[in-house]
């Protein structure tokens, strides 16, 4: 019989499940043009209970705070956007051409169903692709965004106006979550929002433990990082913390077709990653560290030789810098519709994360001297 956890619990999980399956697309994490309910907003809904205050900025950054009052700052950070398309040209016929909003693949992307976002509401389309048996052998072409393409069951692009359909609406893929093997959540999206889901738990085992912190705690779920880790650029400056624990994902290396010598060498299963790079503080780094050794958690190291492509490169260089640490969560198959993550790496992250902060001390110096 499996353990049952006290950490992702069947209402945590339920969260979970609803918060992969709202849309969320870049540069509309707080609002849909047609008023459905997003997955930012699903977040803030969750976090009610766990936190005291709330800000949401002008670009729809959410933060929940626990003990607002105090001056000495942590933060503890996700970001809630995913990878999406936008309807970039309509042919006469009614079949569209679409740019990327974010990192999306156009290889997975033939006959891949899809929601078109508009304010009449959603459109469904699929990605054609032309038949096997009328591509030409050793004359094929491969998918790319000059040649892939919505069709939404129209005949022209008078129709497609009807419904709403023009360019400049945004796309999104319609997978939804689910569990293999009792053992990895997949869907789209667990980048990032796994880490928004993680943060969020965070901010709950504080309040069910009654865990007191001497210092304010900025749980941050920013916008627009897919787009070049925007949110977090404007959060930073505005909380200005002492300290950010930035979550996001990493690329389980195990999987067919990867190089380890490339990317390194990680994997699900086997706990969190911490990276090693100019952007994350030292002396961050080793608390978190010494915290795994003392809690016995499992955690896995790998380097980013400049920036970390994350987040964490927002706040590290913010203003005159904050200390920063990057606590990464092994993902397969990234920018896919079937991303998967090891459900005791999640609960590995979130117990690593809750212990660090139990182990901040009130106005402690992360520099050097």
């Amino acid at each position: 019989m499996a353990k049952k956890s006290n950490i992702v619990t069947p209402q945590a999980l339920e969260f979970l499940k609803t918060y992969i399956n709202t849309p969320s697309p870049t540069g509309f994490e707080c609002k849909l043009p047609h008023g459905q309910k997003t997955g930012q907003q699903v977040w803030l809904e969750y976090m009610k209970p766990y936190v005291d205050e709330f800000i949401v900025d002008t670009y729809g950054t959410a933060v929940g705070i626990i003990n607002p009052k105090e001056e000495y700052k942590i933060v503890i950070e996700a970001h809630a956007d995913e990878i999406s398309w936008f309807v970039h040209y309509i042919t006469k016929e009614g079949f569209i051409y679409l740019v990327r909003n974010g990192g999306s693949d156009h290889q997975i992307a033939p006959s891949k169903r899809v929601n078109i976002h508009t304010e009449k509401g959603i459109v469904k389309a699929v990605f054609g692709w032309p038949a096997i048996h009328v591509r030409e052998p050793g004359k094929e072409e491969h998918p790319s965004v000059k040649n892939i393409f919505l069709d939404c069951g129209v005949k022209s692009d008078k129709e497609l106006a009807k419904l709403g359909v023009h360019v400049g609406c945004v796309v999104t893929y319609e997978d939804e979550f689910m569990i293999l093997n009792n053992t990895f959540y997949t869907g789209r999206a667990l980048d990032n929002r796994a880490g928004g889901f993680m943060i969020a738990q965070v901010a709950r085992l504080i309040k069910e433990n009654k865990t007191k912190l001497p210092f304010g705690l900025y749980i941050v779920n920013s916008v627009q990082e897919e787009v070049g880790l925007n949110g977090a650029k404007m959060i930073a400056n505005r909380i200005s913390p002492a300290a950010a624990i930035i979550t996001d994902v990493t690329h389980d290396t195990h999987t067919p077709m990867m190089n380890k010598v490339h990317q390194g060498d990680v994997t699900c299963g086997k706990g969190p990653s911490v990276t090693y790079g100019p952007a994350v503080h030292n002396n961050l780094l080793n608390q978190i560290i010494q915290t795994a050794k003392k809690n016995k958690i499992p955690i896995q190291r790998e380097v980013a030789s400049r920036s970390t492509g994350t987040d964490t490169d927002a706040f590290a260089y913010s203003g005159s810098g904050i200390a920063s640490a990057l606590i990464s969560l092994p993902l397969r198959y990234m920018h896919t519709t079937v991303e998967s993550v090891h459900k005791d790496d999640v609960e590995s992250v979130i117990k690593l994360i809750y212990e660090t902060l139990k182990g901040i001390k009130r106005n402690l110096k992360f520099g050097y001297l």
